[in-house]
């Protein structure tokens, strides 16, 4: 028996290089609360908390790169691993989640989300 495939695990700084590639950008899934969100959050990050994933997998695309975010990593670990088996193939694991994030000095935005914030946007499933 083989064991599971490692979760991918990219440091935030990468993260960051790999949702500013100008050719294929990744998009920031944050699984974390909506209250989570409004604390602090990354710009242009697709909100789809972890207690509502199943209900919305269809908002989440296919044809992009995905870098799950959460609090610290835990989430966003067990999404990553998730999505994996549900057929996603470019998605990897913000390891420390935000909070290594806004520590590496990386730019984050807080208070409440402007309308549309979170949300899928044009060109997106579910946009």
């Amino acid at each position: 028996m083989n064991p599971p495939d490692p979760i991918p695990a990219l440091d935030p700084l990468y993260a960051d290089i790999r949702r500013r590639d100008p050719v294929r950008p990744a998009l920031i899934l944050d699984v974390r609360e909506p209250h989570e969100f409004a604390a602090m959050r990354v710009d242009g990050s697709l909100l789809v908390p972890m207690s509502q994933l199943n209900a919305r997998l269809d908002e989440i695309p296919r044809d992009r790169p995905l870098l799950v975010l959460c609090q610290v990593g835990g989430r966003s670990s067990r999404v990553t691993g998730f999505l994996r088996q549900q057929g996603w193939e470019d998605v990897g694991n913000v390891a420390g989640g935000i909070d290594a994030w806004q520590r590496a000095g990386l730019p984050v935005r807080r208070g409440t989300p402007e309308p549309g914030e979170g949300q899928p946007r044009e060109g997106q499933p579910g946009g």
